[in-house]
């Protein structure tokens, strides 16, 4: 069974977002980080059990941009943690799901990372995600 390890919600700009998550959430935000390979600056929040990723474009024109130039600010992706990537990825490709890469990618918060095209999931992007043992170099 998947956990639901965070929610990514993509947000125009950090200095407005951060603070209305920690007003809203009463929590400080733990961590940021750049995906560069993904053009995405990353922030994190932890609420109990629950994890919230903001997503702000890295660079104009970015993945993130243009969600928003579609759909606007909001919920962006729902990541289920899994034990073993690669054989989930095997599995869902094998079940008809389209994978939007092939092997998993170095992702923020130490995480292998692969996402499904949504048009198999109902329009939402998802994410599995596989903790990493040790600490991915930054690539």
């Amino acid at each position: 069974m998947y956990k639901v390890e965070h929610i990514g919600i993509a947000v125009k700009d950090f200095a407005n977002a951060i603070p209305l998550f920690e007003k809203l959430l009463n929590s400080q935000c733990y961590k940021k980080e750049s995906v560069e390979s993904e053009q995405v600056h990353t922030a994190f929040f932890q609420k109990g059990e629950t994890k919230i990723e903001l997503l702000q474009s890295a660079a104009q024109g970015g993945i993130i941009d243009r969600f928003i130039e579609r759909k606007g600010e909001g919920i962006h992706h729902i990541a289920f943690e899994v034990d073993n990537i690669s054989a989930e990825m095997a599995r869902l490709k094998m079940e008809g799901f389209e994978l939007l890469n092939e092997q998993p990618k170095r992702g923020a918060d130490n995480k292998l990372v692969c996402f499904l095209h949504p048009k198999n999931t109902n329009s939402v992007l998802i994410e599995i995600c596989q903790e990493q043992a040790d600490p991915l170099p930054y690539q």
